[in-house]
């Protein structure tokens, strides 16, 4: 084991923020790069060592995602089938009405689910939408459910606002490492994202952040995507992990498909840099099977989105999930960090 794998795997994971300086403790890119590094044993016994001291790790968070405004945005993120420039074939629709964002949340709920994320498709909200859909979290909300929102970028006083109504959780993803970002994504700063979770954080809400890998990108650029989420102080409280989806029409849809080996150590990556946070499997999983999707439950994954769609993208048929899960021994359940 070379020098810098060995001072990855001895690093002490960071202190919660309120007892560390900011600047303390912080991941480099070559200490993160290191571990993805490990031998496939060794990192899946340390990432799995992580998670048992933090949670049960027989138990899996079942969220569902909900596009209560789809399509017709002007962003140009390569890998996305919403962006109004790409042809494919996904209409844009108005904002759903209450009535049915309850209706779909009470089918959530009954199916298990105990977060109910919604996304829109906008690069950043005006104030009168915001207002729409403090309205649709407080509809959620009277369910029970965790309530959780995607709706682009954010202005100052919006996370109030949404905050005010009940949002427990914004999401808001850092997409890949800052170097690789411009390769994807060009009518927005990697600045502005942070600014958004920036707003979030003062609001007081939860964040939720991730970002996609099997864009393309270099090993050494996904460590460095694990970096800046897990140096984000504190880091988010859900990690969602989402594998590239080819959709016609994007510029990303001849990419050539990830080792999925290398998408289960990126798992790893996070659930060791970032031990209390859900790790949630997200975009990609109907394309994994069910050996792949096991072993990122091995790996630390603690959390799916539960239904047969991602905003636009399939997703593996509910009973498929439940079965899945009974032949493994886990269960389905709301997440507790043990401490």
């Amino acid at each position: 084991m070379n020098s810098l794998v060995e001072q990855a795997v001895t690093l002490h994971r960071p202190l919660p923020a309120a007892s560390r300086p900011a600047a303390a403790n912080r991941w480099t890119v070559h200490e993160v790069q290191a571990l993805f590094e490990l031998p496939f044993p060794d990192l899946l016994h340390r990432a799995q060592s992580v998670h048992r001291e933090r949670f049960d790790p027989t138990l899996i968070e079942f969220a569902t995602l909900l596009s209560i405004k789809t399509g017709g945005c002007p962003e140009d993120c390569s890998y996305c089938p919403q962006a109004a420039r790409y042809d494919t074939g996904v209409e844009a629709s108005k904002l759903m009405e209450p009535a049915a964002v309850l209706a779909a949340a009470q089918r959530a709920k009954d199916a298990g689910a105990t977060r109910f994320c919604m996304g829109a498709a906008w690069r950043a909200p005006k104030d009168r939408d915001v207002e729409k859909v403090a309205e649709l979290v407080a509809t959620v909300k009277s369910l029970g459910l965790e309530t959780c929102a995607t709706l682009g970028m954010l202005e100052d006083g919006h996370a109030q606002t949404l905050r005010g109504a009940g949002l427990d959780y914004y999401n808001h993803n850092l997409d890949s490492a800052p170097d690789f970002y411009g390769d994807i994504v060009t009518t927005r700063d990697y600045q502005d994202r942070l600014d958004t979770l920036g707003r979030v954080r003062e609001a007081g809400v939860k964040v939720c952040c991730g970002g996609i890998v099997g864009m393309g990108e270099s090993r050494v650029q996904r460590a460095g995507l694990v970096a800046q989420l897990a140096n984000l102080d504190p880091y988010p409280e859900s990690v969602p992990i989402n594998h590239l989806v080819r959709v016609q029409g994007t510029p990303l849809a001849d990419q050539a498909p990830l080792d999925p080996f290398e998408f289960v150590r990126t798992i790893a990556v996070a659930r060791i840099t970032m031990p209390r946070a859900r790790v949630r499997l997200s975009a990609g999983r109907q394309q994994m099977g069910d050996a792949v999707q096991a072993l990122c439950f091995l790996a630390g994954a603690n959390s799916i989105f539960y239904g047969d769609k991602l905003l636009t993208t399939g997703n593996p048929d509910t009973q498929a999930d439940l079965d899945l899960l009974a032949r493994l021994g886990l269960k389905q359940g709301q997440l507790t960090p043990i401490a």
